[in-house]
């Protein structure tokens, strides 16, 4: 049975996406530290106006508020046998928002890094990252997602092991699954891997698609797409990129250099390097989405979508760290989408 997804998938040029639902959380009081998740049980209405906003700026997909669902991370909060009811009620925002939107939208259930290192470098086994993945999807799946949306990963067997999960909890009916890494530094995840590399690694996985999202600048996440669509054309890509670069703000607070009006920019260019389903991650809002989609309906005028500084190529020579390094000393990712 054909689901909202597919019917954007075979019937839109491309696809636009929301952006951070971090961002918009913490301005409605969620407090640093606390658990995104659990506001879908204790202030749904809150998170289905934050899916309610990106719908009116244009999103035609949105991600639930799931990103930190699994038990790994939700067992930081003391939540880790509410991972079924915590990714159902996700998916059940989302989609009241879907479903009461003045155009087509699509669920797309959020599936983020565990925040646990796999053997050999830590404990968790592929099978144990696979049964968490799988366990969180099947709350997605139950709440009406029309897609299961894995993003932010910057380890292959971890991404791998979300794969299996998400479509082993589809069973035989399955949802179409797609698949993000975070491309940090000169064209690289954290644990080193390039955009060629995951789409060489991903592309026999039978996924609706595959990209990048969130990452440590614009250039990057460009380049990571563009590296994907030369090596597969025919694979539907995806580019959800930060709002540009962090750094604290006169208030203490951090703020985004990516203006609506950079992103503007950015959206027209990655469209055009190959991206079929375009948004935002962290630091953006409805503002952001609303000149991005602006600016791939000829809204604004091409010459005043500037290009982002070209990105670093990956195979450049890192004198401070070499890709072996980069491997043997990972680091923890950021707490979550958005944030």
């Amino acid at each position: 049975m054909s689901n909202s997804f597919d019917e954007l998938m075979q019937s839109q040029a491309f696809i636009f996406l929301d952006g951070a639902m971090g961002t918009l959380l913490f301005e409605m009081g969620l407090e640093q530290g606390a658990a995104p998740e659990l506001w879908n049980v204790t202030h749904p209405q809150r998170i289905q106006e934050v899916h309610n906003r990106y719908i009116e700026a244009g999103a035609q997909i949105i991600l639930t508020n799931s990103f930190g669902g699994t038990h790994y991370r939700l067992k930081l909060h003391d939540l880790q046998d509410r991972v079924y009811e915590l990714n159902k009620a996700a998916a059940e925002n989302a989609r009241v928002a879907a479903d009461n939107a003045p155009h087509k939208v699509a669920v797309a259930g959020s599936m983020g890094p565990t925040g646990e290192l796999l053997q050999p470098m830590g404990t968790m086994t592929f099978e144990q990252a696979k049964d968490a993945f799988k366990e969180q999807a099947r709350g997605l799946i139950d709440g009406g997602a029309d897609a299961l949306w894995i993003e932010t990963m910057s380890h292959l067997d971890e991404v791998k092991a979300a794969i299996e999960g998400a479509q082993e909890a589809s069973g035989d009916r399955p949802l179409p699954v797609v698949a993000t890494m975070s491309f940090d530094t000169n064209g690289r995840t954290m644990m080193g891997v390039t955009g060629t590399e995951a789409i060489e690694a991903l592309r026999d996985y039978d996924l609706a698609a595959v990209g990048a999202n969130c990452g440590q600048n614009l250039p990057d996440t460009m380049a990571a797409v563009e590296a994907m669509h030369d090596v597969d054309a025919s694979m539907p890509l995806v580019a959800k990129a930060n709002a540009g670069i962090p750094h604290w703000g006169d208030d203490g607070q951090l703020v985004y250099d990516g203006t609506p009006q950079v992103m503007a920019g950015y959206a027209y260019h990655v469209q055009q390097k190959g991206a079929k389903f375009i948004g935002a991650c962290c630091g953006s809002s409805p503002d952001t989405i609303r000149a991005m989609r602006a600016a791939l309906t000829g809204e604004i005028p091409v010459d005043e979508l500037k290009l982002p500084q070209k990105a670093a190529s990956p195979d450049a020579e890192e004198p401070a760290r070499s890709r072996s390094s980069t491997a043997n000393k990972p680091k923890r990712r950021r707490r979550r989408r958005g944030k």
